[in-house]
C-alpha cells in the first residue's frame, strides 16, 4: 500500500470542491476527485494533473447506493485505503427571487430532495467510505455546511444571515448534527470529523455572488482535513474559528 495519502472530494468537479481537491493535490495527496458529470469530471482530472496533482476521476452520485459502492470499490482499488474524505457535494434546492424559500409555501418534495443530497448523502458516502477509512493511520472527514446552520445566528435578530432558506438552511443545520453524532461515535479513536463552513463563495451555486472566491472557501475545509493527530473533532468552524452551533 502506497505511502502516499489519498482523498476522496465529493462535488470537486467545480468550485470549491474543485479548490479542496487542488489545495490537497498541493499538499502531495493523491486525490479522489468525485463528481456525478462525466464530462466535468473529466476536465476537472486532466486539469488537476495538468498542474501536477495525482488525481483520478470517480463517479459519484451522492444520492445512489450502487453509485456509493461502487465508488468504495473504486478508492479501494487505486489506494487500498482513504486517508481524508471530504463530503462536499451539495445543492440549495429552487429558490425564489432573493434567494428566498418560504418555509409557508415549500414543497415538500423540495426539502426532500435537499435533505437526500446534503443529508442522507453524507451518511450513505461516509459509511460506504469507513472501512477503507479506518484503514488510515491519521483519518480525517470534513462535512462541508454553511454559517445559515447556525441555529444561535439564525435566531439573532442583530446578525445578518441572509434570506430565509426553508429548505437549504435546516438541511445543513441537519448535517452538523450528523457530524456530532458521528464524532461522539468515533470517539477513542484516531478518526476526526468536523464541519466547516466556507463562507459566501462567488460559484455557480450562488450566481458567482459573494466576496470570496473558490480558494479562499476551500482554506477552512482544507485545514480540517490536515489537522494534526489529537485535533479538535465533532466542531463546526471558519475561517476565523468556531461557529456557534
Amino acid at each position: 500500500m502506497s505511502e502516499t495519502k489519498t482523498a476522496l472530494v465529493t462535488g470537486a468537479n467545480k468550485g470549491i470542491g474543485y479548490e479542496i481537491a487542488a489545495g490537497l493535490g498541493t499538499l502531495g495527496y493523491r486525490v479522489g476527485v468525485g463528481a456525478r458529470d462525466e464530462v466535468r469530471l473529466k476536465t476537472a482530472v486532466e486539469k488537476l494533473r495538468a498542474a501536477g496533482v495525482e488525481a483520478f476521476g470517480v463517479p459519484l452520485d451522492v444520492t445512489g447506493d450502487q453509485s456509493v459502492t461502487e465508488a468504495a470499490e473504486l478508492v479501494e482499488r487505486q489506494a487500498g485505503r482513504l486517508d481524508v474524505l471530504v463530503n462536499n457535494a451539495g445543492i440549495s434546492g429552487p429558490v425564489g427571487p432573493g434567494w428566498v424559500q418560504d418555509p409557508t409555501a415549500l414543497d415538500l418534495d423540495v426539502v426532500r430532495t435537499v435533505v437526500e443530497t446534503n443529508v442522507i448523502g453524507v451518511i450513505r458516502v461516509t459509511n460506504a467510505m469507513l472501512p477503507l477509512i479506518r484503514r488510515s493511520a491519521s483519518p480525517r472527514i470534513v462535512n462541508v455546511s454553511s454559517s445559515v446552520a447556525s441555529l444561535t445566528r439564525q435566531a439573532d435578530p442583530d446578525i445578518e444571515i441572509g434570506p430565509v432558506m426553508a429548505a437549504y438552511a435546516p438541511s445543513k443545520s441537519f448535517l452538523n448534527a450528523v457530524t456530532v453524532q458521528y464524532a461522539r461515535q468515533f470517539a477513542g479513536t484516531d478518526i476526526l470529523i468536523n464541519a466547516a463552513c466556507p463562507g459566501l463563495v462567488a460559484t455557480d451555486f450562488t450566481g458567482f455572488q459573494g466576496p470570496r472566491t473558490p480558494e479562499q472557501g476551500a482554506a477552512t475545509a482544507i485545514r480540517l482535513a490536515t489537522l494534526p493527530d489529537g485535533g479538535p473533532t465533532g466542531s463546526f468552524f471558519e475561517d476565523d474559528g468556531v461557529i456557534p452551533w
